[in-house]
């Protein structure tokens, strides 16, 4: 990962000692630490421009510098923000992923409870979004090993982000009585665990036959297995 830490900084006569940033950077253009709402359209366009240029360049040729360039935002002000790359990339993929679990969240509204087969059905068509989501296509297609720290070492915001709206409906399903006891987020890591093989895998499974509706249907039997109250509450139970 030293590549992601990495921070681009160019060089000049009169760049400001110590910073990495040229001093004819500190005026002239926008800045993050504007009060808001300026300080919220700064960072939504640093995002964006963050986000552009991911899927231009791919993250490796990703810099802070080009980031600010686009958003027509100072180099001081990218800096202070995100000191160095990893922090961009894990907010901009965490802005990403909220978006998308939006979605699932508006469609939740003033439904019955979760069953285990919606719960199974709703990470389905997740997967899917994430699969056609082109940020995270990119990400995969070009920079894998992004997301090996994700996998190996920690949790990151994003899957915090689906434990919990998993732990939610799992909650949900266990006081209407049609979902088995236990934890809900031990039970929503559990589930997670389940679908990072699908997530990031699917494609190595899929030819001749095997399509992806296939292994699609696959988790949600796995997961509704899963969740499902057992016979006995003893084996059901923390």
């Amino acid at each position: 990962m030293d590549d992601i830490r990495h921070i681009d900084a160019h060089r000049s006569d009169d760049v400001v000692a110590g910073t990495g940033i040229a001093a004819g950077d500190r005026d002239g253009a926008r800045s993050v630490e504007e009060g808001a709402p300026g300080r919220e359209l700064a960072r939504d366009a640093a995002l964006d421009a963050a986000r552009a240029t991911l899927l231009d360049l791919g993250w490796r040729r990703t810099t802070l510098t080009e980031v600010a360039r686009r958003a027509g935002i100072s180099r001081m002000s990218i800096y202070r923000a995100w000191p160095d790359r990893e922090t961009l990339l894990g907010d901009l993929l965490t802005r990403e992923a909220a978006g998308l679990l939006g979605v699932l969240r508006d469609e939740d509204t003033g439904r019955a409870a979760a069953t285990p087969a919606r719960i199974a059905a709703d990470l389905r068509a997740l997967l899917g979004a994430l699969r056609a989501n082109e940020l995270f296509s990119r990400v995969l297609q070009l920079d894998p090993e992004i997301v090996l720290p994700y996998l190996f070492q920690r949790r990151g915001r994003t899957q915090d982000l689906i434990a919990e709206l998993l732990g939610t409906e799992i909650a949900d399903g266990q006081r209407a009585g049609v979902v088995r006891r236990g934890e809900p987020i031990a039970l929503a890591r559990a589930v997670l665990l389940t679908a990072h093989g699908f997530a990031l895998s699917a494609s190595t499974m899929i030819d001749a036959d095997v399509d992806q509706a296939c292994l699609d249907d696959a988790l949600e039997r796995a997961v509704v297995g899963l969740l499902a109250p057992t016979d006995t509450a003893g084996r059901s139970g923390r």
